[in-house]
């Protein structure tokens, strides 16, 4: 986690149609429509109408079959719903978050000064400790509260530590299975109270990677706080080898130490041939790089498909986003902590984040602003090696329902999310999420 200013999931089945407002039948389109065999025939049809992809001036219709959009006729009798006019724009991806350390949806917790990530990780185990609902009951809460907001997928951290055991990974696996049908999560077995630093934790990483329920395994710092570079890395990197899940490091250095860490991972990177499977998250020393030192780098992190991601915490700490796409880098935002102990703010909305990066950056034009959109929902699939949700036949219907005029107005004004749609099924309307497909 960063402190306070300073191979992906398998789709779930879809869940079955039930009663829902708005919804009809297509006129039958004859034997044109006809597939040439059973073997062709779309188990699924949903034809979503009246919408605007991306703020169109005019409405069409979006035709999903299987859970992606469709350029084929619809068959007679598919179901419709009527999209009103609205905006359709791609689902969000939520690259970094750690729901395992939430309070959301609990009693207000007041929150003691802190100024090291040791008195952070302190203050974790005391909220864990304090906590009468269990990490699968609070995770749940929250991660069906961002589907509510329109995220398709995410990537969630649990803390992996002698203090808990292997409790947030379980309770991250718990939540995922009970939203498996609106939601994609990878997890990370993350190391937050250090790799070497607290004896125990390696071996917890072990078991978390041979589980099949860690899709990545963390690190954390591994000069400033670890004080163990090599070991570290070789134990992340080593695991990672031997049981075949990906990496992603937390690394808040802002300084040298931060670039030297940096070029760690890209060595073993290669050494290991782990291209594609390697993220690092905040990665604060790369904002203050020259373009001469940043080129280079961002070049090799391009290269061997090394992906980082953000939470845009300041204008000082984001990430150049735009420079380093220039080198074939993929950036994903995300939301990092919500409710926690590190700090009361967060709610978990990635258009809400989305709006954040345009606001720390500063940003004014309409393609800027869009550009933030493009990050909280391409730029984090992108990293969790999911295909683009991108409106276009062949891509995943993943996609969210909201009022408005363009793009940029609704990074701005945030809208609510009248209807989420995932995987061609209706996952949330007003706000709320839809056990069923309505």
């Amino acid at each position: 986690m960063t402190p306070p200013s300073s191979s992906p999931s398998r789709r779930a089945v879809l869940a079955t149609a039930a009663t829902a407002a708005a919804v009809g039948t297509v006129p039958s389109a004859g034997p044109a429509a006809a597939f040439a065999d059973d073997r062709e025939r779309p188990r699924r049809t949903v034809v979503f109408r009246n919408v605007r992809p991306f703020g169109a001036l005019r409405p069409v219709d979006l035709t999903v079959v299987d859970g992606r959009i469709s350029d084929r006729p619809a068959p007679g009798g598919a179901r419709v719903i009527d999209g009103g006019g609205r905006i359709a724009l791609p689902s969000l991806v939520d690259a970094h978050i750690h729901p395992d350390k939430t309070s959301w949806g609990g009693s207000w917790v007041s929150r003691r000064p802190a100024d090291t990530i040791a008195d952070y990780v302190a203050q974790d185990v005391e909220l864990f400790a304090s906590q009468s609902r269990s990490v699968g009951e609070r995770a749940y809460g929250l991660m069906a509260h961002a589907v509510t907001r329109g995220t398709r997928a995410m990537r969630a951290h649990a803390d992996v530590a002698p203090a808990y055991g292997l409790a947030g990974l379980e309770g991250l696996a718990a939540a995922r299975e009970r939203l498996a049908h609106a939601l994609d999560v990878q997890i990370v077995a993350f190391p937050q109270h250090g790799v070497v630093r607290t004896p125990g934790t390696a071996a917890l990483l072990e078991q978390a990677a041979r589980s099949g329920v860690a899709d990545f395994i963390g690190g954390i710092d591994p000069i400033s706080f670890d004080r163990a570079l090599k070991e570290q890395l070789d134990l992340v990197f080593g695991l990672a080898d031997r049981y075949g899940v990906g990496v992603d490091i937390h690394l808040h250095d802002t300084d040298d130490k931060g670039v030297t860490v940096l070029r760690g991972i890209i060595e073993r990177t290669r050494a290991l041939s782990l291209q594609g499977r390697v993220t690092v998250s905040h990665v604060f020393c790369l904002p203050a790089l020259p373009d001469a030192e940043l080129g280079p780098l961002a070049a090799e992190l391009g290269d061997l498909g090394i992906s980082l991601t953000t939470v845009a915490p300041s204008r000082d700490l984001v990430l150049p986003i735009a420079r380093l796409r220039e080198h074939g880098v993929k950036v994903g935002l995300g939301s990092d902590g919500v409710r926690d102990a590190w700090s009361p703010f967060g709610n978990a909305d990635m258009m809400h984040r989305a709006h954040l990066l345009g606001w720390v950056t500063d940003v004014r034009l309409d393609e800027e602003l869009s550009a933030c959109y493009e990050t909280a929902t391409h730029g984090g699939s992108d990293v969790m090696g999911l295909p683009r949700a991108g409106l276009a036949p062949g891509s995943p219907a993943d996609f969210v329902l909201v009022r408005g005029e363009c793009v940029p107005q609704v990074v701005v004004d945030m809208p609510q999310r009248d209807m989420v749609v995932h995987g061609g099924a209706v996952v949330a309307r007003d706000g709320r999420l839809v056990r069923h497909d309505a």
